[in-house]
């Protein structure tokens, strides 16, 4: 049966389920805080891994890119693997992979390595990831389904809370490979309560598995994101080495698209995009997780190197963020059913919007308010995007297919964020390059194209050549004239998103669900606890 069919198995409620699907929602987030507040963590310590490592800037990019796109690449396959096989069942395992995984990471001791633990993580939270989604739609009726997708959203707030704080303040007293260590303990913890409370569910009719649609999306995006990085990285598009695998990347896409529209048994089916409320719902995630995330990306040194705080000051600078999407998650399905999923949608990517574009007036002396105002309006924003469309998301699949609706969802905010941390990174970098270039004719020559690499290069050189002082003032110029550029794009791209939602999603009333009201999961009686 292909997905987004509305032919039903006739299913059986399991009311001890149903009744205790708050406390399984509960286990779901410790899962999810887990997978989120890895790369919440990392953001922090990118500085101390860039100058103990001995990383470039595109070995730092792909430390957070190879995770992302191993993720991307294999959300489809762990989401018909969770529904054919057992979505409890793919949860535990992601879960014991990434445990594993980042104990690997943390005692990294060349970017390379880092680089390929980092990659293995990814496929442990694409397991996670879709199936913590998937068992929520199976678990709550549609009345309340709005509100647990709200608190699951909710939760990337509280890891984004966490992460930053907890690895500053890890910092500060150990190793930078502690930050993947508190992994560990949580991990733990999350498999012993999935295996008491936790429901197992699957699709009774589960499609085949499609190797050679994964392939080529792992293949396209790899392709693609490879490329653009090293356009950063070489100051332009314009070398063979750059162009190549990004036009080969994008061949791949088109391929995938191609195959996936004349096979029985698609890793994605393209049908899903013939509905409006769907394809405006995942473009809009894709769409401002692409701008969010390359500021991000750059946010972390602007606090370090421009503004001169410690990693768990960083960390506590993005607390009106965190705080802000925490509050308001929750409160967003009262928001849709008052005013609509469209009003509020919009409303919320407009207020992103609002504060990318604050940020692309930011300086060096910017006062701290100015800017925690800015965080906390994107926050708040973020907050109003998300919880509405997901919903809308995973209500345009059979329920019986919610892992396929969540792998769906979780790619298009994974891809969008990888291709905004590498589209903006290597804008960022290309105008740092250009403005930095004069500035470092004090150095000797044989340093000079090192230090153009990204700011925290330049400093580091420059303080080994005892020349800081001629050089300082015009790096910080330089970085923060590609802060601006890259603002202002990401800002630009989330006002795309918004024309997205106001022309396609659906006004006043929540989308209707396609499936019976009640849970529905075939249930082994031993995964619940009498």
């Amino acid at each position: 049966m292909r997905i987004g069919s509305r032919e039903r198995e006739p299913t059986i409620v399991d009311e001890r389920i149903h009744r205790r699907r708050w406390g399984i929602l509960g286990v779901l987030v410790i899962s999810l805080l887990v997978v989120v507040l890895d790369n919440t963590v990392l953001n922090v310590a990118l500085k101390t891994i860039q100058q103990d490592l001995g990383a470039t800037q595109s070995e730092l990019a792909w430390s957070v890119n190879s995770y992302t796109l191993v993720f991307a690449g294999l959300l489809f396959t762990f989401g018909l693997l969770g529904d054919r096989f057992g979505r409890r069942r793919l949860l535990v395992l992601g879960l014991a992979l990434f445990g594993a995984a980042s104990a690997l990471s943390a005692y990294a001791d060349t970017p390379a390595q880092l680089i390929a633990a980092r990659a293995l993580m990814g496929v442990g939270g694409a397991a996670v990831m879709p199936a913590t989604l998937a068992i929520i739609t199976n678990v709550f009726d549609a009345k309340e389904r709005g509100r647990a997708i709200g608190i699951w959203v909710a939760s990337v707030g509280i890891a984004v809370v966490l992460g930053p704080v907890l690895g500053g303040a890890l910092l500060e007293q150990f190793w930078w490979g502690s930050v993947f260590l508190i992994n560990v303990p949580i991990v733990l913890a999350g498999l012993a309560l999935i295996g008491w409370l936790v429901p197992e569910s699957r699709d009774p009719r589960p499609s085949r598995l499609d190797p050679v649609g994964v392939g080529l999306s792992i293949a396209g995006l790899t392709l693609l994101v490879y490329g653009i990085i090293e356009g950063g990285e070489r100051a332009g598009f314009g070398d063979v080495a750059v162009w190549a695998p990004a036009l080969g990347g994008v061949l791949a896409l088109v391929l995938f698209v191609w195959y996936e529209r004349r096979i029985d048994h698609p890793a994605l089916d393209m049908a899903l995009f013939r509905n409006p409320a769907f394809s405006a719902s995942v473009s809009a995630i894709g769409l401002v997780f692409f701008a969010m995330m390359g500021v991000f990306f750059f946010m972390t040194f602007y606090w370090q190197l421009v503004r001169g705080f410690s990693p768990l000051e960083t960390g506590l600078l993005f607390l009106p963020f965190a705080v802000a999407q925490t509050a308001f998650s929750p409160m967003s399905e009262t928001m849709v059913r008052r005013f609509g999923v469209r009003a509020v949608a919009a409303t919320g990517l407009g207020l992103v919007a609002l504060s990318l574009a604050g940020l692309a007036f930011i300086e060096a002396d910017t006062p701290l308010w100015f800017l925690e105002a800015l965080l906390f309006i994107q926050g708040a924003g973020i907050a109003n995007v998300m919880p509405p469309a997901t919903t809308a998301v995973m209500a345009s699949v059979p329920r019986e297919k919610a892992g396929i609706g969540s792998a769906v969802n979780n790619t298009m905010r994974q891809v969008g964020g990888a291709l905004g941390v590498a589209v903006l990174g290597a804008i960022l970098a290309v105008r740092y390059r250009a403005d930095v270039h004069d500035a470092l004719a004090v150095l000797p020559d044989g340093s000079r194209d090192a230090a153009a690499e990204s700011l925290g290069s330049t400093l580091a050189i420059a303080e080994q050549a005892q020349v800081t002082g001629a050089i300082q003032a015009r790096a910080f110029d330089a970085f923060l004239n590609g802060v601006h550029w890259v603002s202002a794009i990401a800002a630009a791209v989330t006002v795309l998103s918004v024309a997205v939602v106001l022309r396609f999603l659906p006004g006043r009333g929540r989308p209707r669900p396609r499936g019976p009201e009640r849970p529905s999961a075939e249930t082994e009686p031993a995964s619940v606890a009498s």
